[in-house]
């Protein structure tokens, strides 16, 4: 569960950082702070993914931090690109969200639950 876990916190922060740089250099919708702060919040997504998968502490938070500011940039980015905010985008990217992290908590209960005590079970 941890590796599904960072592998969609990984897919999820390189795409946002993608999108940023692509606006940021070739499209120029959006405000320079908006495009800087998707870059930023998807390296911090990529980094707490990989810290989710060795069990690093304050992990978890990371990752929770990164995602609650890529979903609120997503509503300010709705409402300046579409002059509106439509729920059902909005809805899928929390529930994505929230899927990572239950997979990343629960991932991590299992790997500790299943960790070996150093005894020999014979």
């Amino acid at each position: 569960m941890l590796t599904l876990a960072t592998l969609g916190m990984t897919g999820y922060g390189l795409y946002s950082l993608g999108t940023g740089l692509w606006d940021l250099f070739w499209l120029s919708r959006l405000e320079l702070m908006a495009n800087v702060a998707s870059i930023l919040l998807g390296a911090m997504l990529i980094l707490a993914g990989l810290f989710i998968r060795v069990g690093l502490p304050g992990s978890l938070a990371l990752a929770l931090g990164a995602l609650f500011g890529l979903q609120s940039l997503s509503l300010h980015n709705a409402g300046h690109l579409y002059d509106q905010i439509a729920a059902e985008p909005q809805v899928a990217r929390a529930v994505f969200s929230a899927v990572l992290i239950a997979l990343a908590f629960f991932g991590r209960s299992v790997d500790e639950g299943s960790a070996p005590s150093g005894q020999d079970d014979r």
